[in-house]
């Protein structure tokens, strides 16, 4: 099998040291995280995890089941690039007077849908979100007018085919222990038959 990309999505409960067993599955397998990125999610008091990595498959299917052995994690997905809607943030710093002086900048950055963040005398920061080739692009752009800084965010990521993982959380609660007492057909008849 090949090596391509995909993004591991995990619905955790927020507790302290989480992050580093998750860590440490990926370390003892020598499997590099490319982006790592965590929040809240659309349920309170869950936490959602973006991981990506370059595997196969195969060695992505038996990670996710890895993740999902932890105590606090509720589930794990894996999607390929074609199965989610991504994005990344970037921030370029660049000296201002370079970027007064030239006055065609500005265009190229309208076309790289940047955005001015911060102007300042000494430096201007722009922004630019969208898919890797896209902030890696700008990097390219810039390069020439004295790139003095650059930063990228991890990835964001949500899944195409998914109502979302408060559904999910509904379907447990209708598999849980409730408080409501049922009683078992069978044992009341065997006790009937003793009974007589």
């Amino acid at each position: 099998m090949q090596k391509q990309e995909y993004t591991i999505t995990v619905y955790t409960e927020n507790h302290i040291g989480l992050l580093n067993r998750i860590a440490i599955i990926f370390s003892r397998r020598k499997i590099n995280i490319d982006s790592l990125n965590t929040s809240p999610s659309e349920v309170p008091g869950i936490h959602r995890f973006n991981i990506v990595i370059d595997e196969t498959e195969d060695v992505v299917k038996k990670l996710v089941r890895q993740i999902e052995k932890q105590v606090e994690v509720l589930k794990a997905y894996y999607s390929s690039n074609e199965e989610i809607i991504w994005q990344e943030m970037a921030l370029y710093k660049v000296p201002t007077k370079q970027i007064t002086q030239k006055v065609y900048v500005e265009r190229l950055l309208r076309q790289h849908g940047a955005s001015v963040v911060v102007i300042r005398e000494d430096y201007t920061i722009f922004e630019v979100t969208g898919h890797r080739e896209e902030t890696d692009g700008m990097i390219k752009v810039l390069e020439p007018y004295g790139l003095i800084e650059f930063v990228r965010s991890a990835r964001v990521a949500i899944i195409k085919e998914s109502n979302g993982f408060h559904e999910k959380i509904k379907e447990f609660e209708r598999f849980a222990p409730s408080d409501e007492v049922v009683e078992n057909e069978y044992l009341n008849e065997q006790e009937h038959v003793f009974s007589m």
